[in-house]
C-alpha cells in the first residue's frame, strides 16, 4: 500500500520507461525517480511550498530544479497523459479538496497564461 500522495505500483509501471535518466539514456543515470515523483506529488497535492518537502524525497532545491527541467522538456505532459488514461485514477477529478486556491487568487487579472508545462490555460 502506497503511503498517502504516492504511486502505487500500477502507475509506477506505467510511467517508469517515459522517464529521463534511465540506465542507457543519454546524461546521468537517476538516483532514484520513483521516490522523486513521489515527493513532486507530495508537494502538489498536499499544496505545501518546495521548502517543506520531507527530507525522505531529497533535497527540495535539486528536486525543484528537476522538476523545471523535466516541465520544460515536457516529460511531465507525457506522464499526466498517460496516468489521465486511466478512469479510476482518483487525482483524475481535481477540486478544491485536492488543489488549494491563494485568497486573492479570483481578484487576478484575466487574460491568457502558459502552465509550465507549456498547456495554454484560459482564466
Amino acid at each position: 500500500m502506497p503511503a498517502r500522495y504516492e504511486l502505487t505500483g500500477a502507475q509506477w509501471n506505467e510511467i517508469k520507461d517515459l522517464l529521463p535518466g534511465k540506465a542507457g539514456d543519454r546524461g546521468r543515470t537517476a538516483q532514484d525517480n520513483r521516490n522523486f515523483v513521489n515527493g513532486v506529488l507530495w508537494v502538489l497535492r498536499s499544496g505545501a511550498y518546495w521548502c517543506h518537502m520531507p527530507e525522505k524525497y531529497g533535497n527540495w532545491k535539486s528536486n525543484h530544479k528537476r522538476f523545471t527541467r523535466w516541465a520544460n522538456s515536457g516529460v511531465w505532459e507525457e506522464v499526466f497523459c498517460v496516468l489521465t488514461e486511466d478512469k479510476d485514477n482518483e487525482y483524475l477529478m481535481i477540486d478544491t479538496s485536492i488543489v488549494r486556491s491563494h485568497q486573492q487568487a479570483a481578484s487576478g487579472k484575466g487574460g491568457p497564461k502558459t502552465r509550465l508545462w507549456g498547456v495554454l490555460e484560459e482564466v
